[in-house]
């Protein structure tokens, strides 16, 4: 009886150990079809920031990363490490976008697309990710509405550094009726990813590519 005791205990905990495996396959391969998913959300988002008239070069392939604990890394909202996309027509920057979060969305953090061209301009902002409310926060997203158009063309200096907020708090973008903590909070992360930018230039251009994205190095 013991030692049937024994095989039967030990059949139980083959079969709990053969379940755990192959959920954290599951979970696994799940997680590696939605990064795959978004990376490609995200690749189809920035061709159309950009004018693919002002490049020639794969944007794709000319990528840099931040590391969350670079200098003034807190501006683009990321705790991992946020990639920039670099766009240059032979050779000559042109222009860049820079993958930000927005940590405080009404229902979670808002990653964003922000395109800059060299001289400071935006050359326009996408949301990747959200999960704001929909009808109401989800009007951030351009499926949903132009809002977003709103900063084409916009910088530092335009409108002044007072005026990036909505206009509810005395600046000079639109909020949404009903929903002002998304647009608010995306005001915030593009105004901050502009200063990122405006401060680290020469370093984003010059720096050489990255191999690999930190996040996806197995070595490490």
């Amino acid at each position: 009886m013991r030692g049937s005791g024994i095989l039967s205990v030990g059949i139980l905990a083959g079969m709990g150990l053969f379940a755990a495996m192959s959920l954290n396959s599951m979970q696994r391969q799940y997680a590696d079809q939605i990064a795959s998913n978004e990376r490609e959300w995200e690749m189809r988002q920035i061709r159309e920031l950009l004018n693919d008239t002002d490049y020639n070069n794969n944007v794709f392939d000319d990528l840099i990363y931040i590391d969350a604990q670079a200098p003034d890394a807190q501006l683009l909202g990321s705790d991992d490490s946020a990639y920039i996309c670099r766009a240059r027509l032979n050779d000559q920057s042109r222009a860049a976008v820079l993958q930000v979060t927005a940590d405080n969305g009404y229902s979670g953090p808002i990653k964003l697309l922000v395109g800059i061209y060299a001289d400071g301009r935006l050359a326009g902002v996408r949301i990747a990710a959200h999960k704001e409310t929909p009808g109401l926060g989800d009007k951030i997203e351009l499926k949903n509405s132009d809002w977003i158009r709103q900063f084409n063309g916009r910088s530092l200096t335009n409108p002044s550094a007072a005026e990036w907020t909505v206009k509810k708090d005395g600046g000079a973008f639109d909020q949404i009726t009903g929903a002002t903590v998304s647009p608010r909070a995306v005001v915030a992360a593009v105004k901050n990813a502009l200063l990122y930018f405006d401060t680290h230039r020469d370093e984003i251009f010059a720096r050489p590519a990255d191999d690999t994205s930190p996040a996806t190095d197995e070595s490490t």
